[in-house]
């Protein structure tokens, strides 16, 4: 594949529509996430898995410059003793595109069972996570601009 200046004018241009749609179906639920997210009393813990681990660790640290209390864990791990992190008073962002990674089913049921917020970043509203948590946010895109589809570089 020759790289070119085409190519990353197509790139660009998937990324920009992929915002466009998102910043279409901002809803009362972008609304709801906020208000939980300013509510927290606590910290604000993010987790996810593979890619979405990625994204989660990059906004854990932004919201820690920017002054609120914010630490990723992995969901692994969490099952295997770090679930012990997460307090009353915090809050919890699980990012999943299919809403469907088994690794989360341990830490989601700790949420339900301690009462603790779940606020889900996911393109599948009927998913597990969707369906467990107090917010959704919906992070689907009609296309990914990785040339192999591969790489989630517009969700």
């Amino acid at each position: 594949m020759k790289l070119d200046i085409e190519e990353a004018k197509r790139v660009l241009d998937i990324e920009i529509r992929a915002l466009s749609d998102l910043r279409d179906r901002l809803s009362e639920s972008f609304v709801k996430a906020c208000d939980m997210l300013i509510a927290t009393e606590g910290k604000v813990i993010l987790t996810g898995v593979g890619k979405s681990g990625h994204i989660g660790r990059k906004i854990a640290s932004t919201l820690s410059s920017t002054g609120t209390p914010a630490l990723y864990i992995h969901p692994t791990e969490s099952s295997h003793g770090d679930l012990g992190v997460i307090s009353k008073g915090d809050s919890v962002i699980a990012i999943s595109y299919s809403g469907e990674a088994t690794e989360l089913n341990d830490l989601i049921t700790f949420c339900a069972r301690k009462d603790i917020p779940l606020l889900a970043l996911t393109s599948k509203k009927e998913s597990a996570l969707a369906e467990a948590a107090n917010v959704v946010l919906d992070i689907s895109v009609a296309e990914e601009a990785c040339p192999l589809k591969l790489a989630p570089t517009s969700s």
